[in-house]
């Protein structure tokens, strides 16, 4: 078999040999401090329980190849996780089952074969067991695992307790297990998730890391008020030690996704595990622009991988929380972060405080948020880092000769491509109104021609400046600051107004799904079969997690108040709330409910402006049909008890189906009525003179407050606009599992537009018990940096 597929790979011109085949010495573990990190991807979240199948795995395949060719980005492993072949709670598969065949009918030799045509390795998710109770049966389970790494070249398996624990009778067995298949994979990473192995202990490379998983705000959820949802994932701790051989379940790239990459920054540099750069989720949910920048943090860190298993921590009177310098003793990287609302400062030390030990003249560069030349200094000296507000940064100290293939002095600046093709392409970032003086520093002789924003600058190449300047206006301020402390307030008469203003901009479909809208639409094809994949698969379709489903004209589709994890609405009560998009008339309004409207009739609202509601008559049964012929135009439609499955949502005028492409609602929140009623109230007004690119209000209630027990709502200009996007997230669907609930220092955003600029802004804060302890205050910010941007093409 073996012999088989490195014939097909050799003819595909890639590259593919068993590792028994190589002369490398690898310890028994597959890997000690000292081995250099592996970059990993896994699929879970990209699949559930039910696992995946080979045509998924293909189009994921096909995105990370996409990766590879574009910008040279290498992922060493792509790991297949639960329900492959075994699931949860003690099932054991076999690769010979129905079940199996069915999503895998070629096993995986094909599948490997793809992934090696970028250098990749597949792994595998499993239970530490499935020997049975016979010796065939334990043959049989050893063979098949065995067979991944013999015949497939596999490069890691990962053992979860959540399919079960390994029988004290079967320690004997998965011990020759292992030993077997480290003979055809010596480098056999093992991940050890909460699992007593007995004497195949030895055989783990890693254990998990505190238990963390990094799903943003299902498994890991701000504990503080902050700009971005994860400021958790930031905050997490070093690993005792320094140890690498443990594992953290690197950065999940699917709910919540900006600011993933200063997440990604500590956990490639900081705490650079044998697994890092490692990320898990749906990557193909990020914006095109974003991939240029996924990739050089991989390009980045391979570039030092062999260095950076060397660390030390910093002190944190000096460096803030968990600095870490890893390198040698002529080239540090020294990651920071910053945990507060304010910038800091840093000093670092260029000497043997932060590993630094030769002798000479040190070049200082930030890589991270952006790369920028900080200067040339003599060993010993001190110099000045600013960190950015709940953000990390990365700093690059050498005394050697740099080896990048482009570095420019005097303006910061993003790589977007310098591996692949014949053309260098860098993102130039600049303030507006402001010239920067732009020098090559590096390989000019590599280069025949330099263009900046499309304009001939032939001087770069031969070591001169260049002016750079960005249009428009120099802007005063800094585009992040605190706009208020929100003083307490009597409650507005318009509380209602605004508590469904947020209602109506927010929504509960599943966190995937609003991280597509986040995003936007992909030109980049195989971005788009990824989505799809992931969106068409028949488990989400199961789950009715996506409004989108009422709007669809399909009556096998449904947007359902999802209970798979629980009751997830405050009381077990909610509300179904209908936008238009705009003011229309209907005659009609119907919502297909199949058997789930219930007996008890609920009260049914339109409104234009969301303060003016009009309550209206109907009649239910299995449709629920609302005449509107001789009311007004409308926008806004509540039923204040929502029913728990519907298939269809229509509305008719002159007998038509008017189109629905605008329509949007949410199922899980509460309706303004009964217990949920106004107790305390904070306000604050301001108005902005400028509008940054990316510009977003934080509305942060510094304390307690109880689970949904403050809201925020705004008025601009008169006009009520809600926050649609909270930190902890506002209650959801489930796709795999559901939103934490946390009763302290919520977040709220509020996006920006140019045409709010010097309009009057009220922000309020609604608390809905007495016992409301909060501090609100108001904040701007933006993301990404409002920099102006102008390409540098060098070819």
């Amino acid at each position: 078999m073996k012999n088989n597929i490195l014939v097909a790979l050799l003819l595909m011109g890639g590259f593919y040999t068993t590792f028994a085949q190589k002369k490398t010495t690898y310890p028994v573990s597959g890997a000690d401090n000292t081995t250099p990190s592996r970059s990993e991807y896994f699929s879970w979240i990209n699949n559930e329980w039910d696992g995946g199948n080979a045509e998924q795995t293909r189009v994921n395949l096909d995105f990370f190849k996409w990766l590879h060719d574009t910008y040279g980005m290498q992922l060493d492993i792509y790991a297949l996780d639960a329900g492959n072949i075994d699931g949860s709670s003690d099932y054991y598969g076999s690769m010979k089952s129905e079940r199996f065949l069915k999503r895998y009918p070629n096993g995986f030799g094909a599948l490997s074969q793809q992934a090696a045509t970028m250098n990749t390795r597949l792994g595998m998710w499993g239970g530490p067991d499935g020997f049975g109770n016979t010796p065939q049966e334990a043959a049989e389970r050893t063979e098949m695992i065995v067979s991944l790494f013999r015949d497939n070249n596999f490069a890691l398996l990962k053992l979860d307790a959540a399919c079960g624990n390994l029988r004290k009778e079967k320690w004997d067995d998965f011990d020759r297990m292992m030993t077997r298949a480290r003979q055809y994979a010596p480098d056999l990473i093992l991940l050890n998730h909460r699992l007593d192995l007995g004497p195949g202990m030895k055989h783990a490379t890693t254990y998990l890391l505190g238990g963390d998983e990094t799903y943003i705000d299902v498994h890991m959820t701000n504990d503080m008020t902050a700009p971005h949802h994860r400021a958790k994932a930031l905050s997490r701790e070093l690993t005792p030690n320094l140890t690498r051989l443990t594992e953290d379940c690197g950065v999940c790239i699917s709910s919540c996704i900006d600011y993933w990459e200063d997440d990604l920054i500590l956990q490639a540099f900081n705490r650079n595990l044998i697994l890092s750069p490692e990320i898990y989720g749906n990557p193909w949910l990020m914006r095109d622009d974003e991939y240029a920048y996924l990739a050089f943090i991989f390009n980045l860190h391979r570039q030092y991988n062999a260095i950076l298993v060397n660390g030390i921590v910093l002190p944190e009177k000096q460096y803030g929380p968990n600095a870490v310098s890893r390198g040698d003793e002529s080239t540090r990287l020294i990651t920071l972060r910053n945990l507060s609302w304010e910038p800091k400062k840093y000093v670092i030390h260029l000497d043997k405080e932060i590993g630094l030990t030769a002798k000479g003249k040190a070049k200082v560069r930030l890589y991270h948020p952006y790369i920028h030349d900080l200067g040339t200094y003599s060993v010993g000296s001190k110099i000045e880092v600013e960190v950015l507000p709940f953000r990390s940064a990365l700093v690059k100290v050498t005394t050697k000769k740099e080896t990048d293939k482009v570095l420019l002095s005097g303006i910061p600046y993003q790589i977007v491509n310098d591996k692949v093709g014949n053309v260098t392409e860098i993102k130039l970032l600049g303030n507006a109104g402001e010239t920067y003086q732009v020098r090559l520093e590096s390989n000019a002789k590599e280069f025949k021609t330099a263009t900046i924003a499309s304009e001939l600058k032939q001087e770069l190449l031969t070591g001169k400046t260049v002016k750079v300047t960005f249009a428009g206006n120099k802007i005063a301020g800094n585009y992040h600051r605190k706009l208020a402390v929100m003083k307490e307030s009597a409650i507005p008469d318009d509380a209602e107004t605004l508590y469904y203003a947020t209602c109506f901009a927010a929504d509960n479909n599943a966190l995937e799904v609003r991280s597509l809208y986040r995003s936007g639409t992909t030109a980049i094809p195989q971005v788009q079969k990824a989505r799809d994949a992931f969106f068409t698969q028949p488990v989400f379709r199961r789950k009715e997690v996506w409004d989108k489903n009422i709007f669809d004209g399909d009556p096998e589709t449904a947007f359902a108040v999802n209970m798979v994890n629980g009751e997830q609405r405050v009381n077990g009560q909610s509300a179904f709330m209908l936008d238009l998009g705009e003011n229309i008339h209907l005659d009609k309004l119907i919502l297909q409910a199949g058997n789930t409207l219930g007996a008890d009739r609920a009260s049914v609202f339109i409104s234009s402006d969301l303060k003016t509601w009009k309550e209206i008559s109907y009649s239910s049964d299995a449709v629920l049909e609302i005449n509107l012929s001789t009311e007004g135009s409308f926008r806004y439609f509540r039923l204040d008890v929502s029913p728990m499955r519907l298939t269809e949502v229509e509305g008719y005028s002159g007998g038509v189906k008017v189109d629905r492409s605008k329509w949007r609602a949410n199922n899980l929140f509460r309706p303004y009525s009964g217990d949920l009623k106004t107790k305390k109230a904070w306000k604050s007004e301001f108005t902005l003179d400028r509008i940054d690119k990316g510009a977003y209000l934080c509305v942060a209630l510094d304390g307690t407050h109880g689970i949904e027990g403050a809201w925020v709502g705004f008025k601009i200009d008169g006009q009520y606009v809600g926050a649609p996007d909270r930190a902890p997230s506002f209650i959801s669907n489930v796709w795999e599992y559901a939103v934490r609930k946390s009763d302290k220092n919520y977040t709220y955003y509020l996006p920006l537009t140019e045409d709010m600029a010097g309009k009057k802004i009220e922000a309020y804060v609604l608390g809905f018990n007495e016992e409301v302890a909060i501090t609100p205050s108001v904040w701007i910010t933006a993301y990404p940096i409002p920099f102006e941007t102008q390409a540098l093409l060098l070819e």
